[in-house]
């Protein structure tokens, strides 16, 4: 598969079975996940971190690729194997996050936009020349009252276009990552409204910006209720609004769709996932995950910072990547829980 060979790159990251680890949190959110193990946020310790992740034996039957971050895809592993390549030894896309996080979008209080298009061209040429072969792009909707508004909708869809037009041009898969937050106290039904009206936009300025939409995946949130919302919805209304609101607004032509957990258990994640594909096995694009916490959490605290509990650490990250790929697939069972 050569560098620039956006098609292979494509179907291979949404393979059958197969998802996205999600392993780019900046530093002050990788600080977060250390702090809570109670483990110091040095760069030795997010290197053995992320080591632990990248080298999990095995990994390479249910992840398709791994998302780093800057600092992650210049390291290596203790033994001096550069993280990529540790990777591609495993059948595993390297992908990088390119964008500089959400900051405060000027005039529209309580909203954000995404900052990083400066400077993108040139950071995409040597991402691509460390071997990169997707990269990740987030965009940020806050629901609220009067929010989101059109205009910061658009700012993040606009974004979000000329980013992926630059992946393409510098020959990586554009992920595309508009997310409608489920921090707050709304309504599945108010959050249905804010996801379709996002990707509208987004998938009109991919449009505009000449992105090759069979090039490109979309990562995106499920429709869920607010985390506050006192209404908290079962998992087949999740999965039939979340299929609705893609079947509405997603181009049939787009490489595949991947799930963020957004916050939900390590296990929600996954049941939403398998309802999806065991009810709706005849949709345009696969559907599969790219999750960070919901792959992550169970690993994190089983290794606690600790050299003699990499192993079972790696046991918990594999077991939960099993459990994700079957869901992929629509054959997940709760079962395999109780088993691990």
């Amino acid at each position: 598969m050569s560098g620039n060979d956006l098609a292979s790159i494509a179907q291979a990251t949404v393979a059958p079975g197969k998802g996205i680890l999600a392993i780019d949190e900046s530093l002050g959110t990788i600080k977060k996940r250390l702090d809570s193990i109670h483990v110091e946020s040095t760069e030795e310790n997010r290197r053995a971190y992320r080591e632990l992740l990248i080298t999990a034996p095995g990994g390479g039957e249910y992840i398709s690729g791994m998302i780093l971050f800057d600092e992650t895809i210049r390291q290596q592993t203790r033994d001096g194997v550069p993280f990529v390549q540790a990777l591609a030894d495993q059948g595993i896309l390297p992908g990088i996050k390119v964008d500089f996080g959400a900051k405060d979008l000027a005039g529209h209080p309580g909203e954000k936009v995404t900052e990083g298009l400066d400077g993108l061209r040139e950071r995409l040429a040597e991402y691509a020349q460390r071997g990169a072969k997707f990269a990740k792009w987030r965009a940020v909707i806050t629901i609220g009252e009067g929010i989101p508004s059109s205009g910061c909708i658009e700012a993040n869809a606009h974004a979000l276009g000329r980013y992926a037009a630059l992946c393409q041009e510098a020959g990586l898969v554009p992920i595309v990552e508009p997310e409608t937050l489920m921090d707050g106290d709304n309504t599945i039904e108010r959050c249905y409204e804010v996801t379709e009206r996002t990707l509208r936009s987004v998938f009109r300025e991919l449009y505009r910006q000449r992105v090759v939409t069979e090039h490109t995946i979309l990562k995106v949130n499920m429709v869920v209720p607010g985390r506050q919302c006192p209404d908290q919805a079962g998992v087949e209304r999740v999965a039939d609004l979340t299929v609705r609101c893609l079947k509405n607004c997603v181009p049939a032509a787009l490489a595949g769709i991947v799930f963020l957990s957004g916050g939900q258990s390590a296990r929600n994640a996954t049941v939403h996932l398998d309802a999806m594909n065991r009810k709706y096995p005849d949709l345009p694009w696969p559907l599969s995950f790219s999750y960070g916490r919901a792959l992550q959490e169970p690993c994190l605290k089983a290794w606690a910072g600790r050299p003699e509990n990499v192993e079972a650490a790696q046991a918990a990250l594999l077991h939960r990547e099993k459990c994700n790929s079957l869901a992929a697939l629509g054959r997940y069972d709760e079962s395999l829980e109780e088993a691990a």
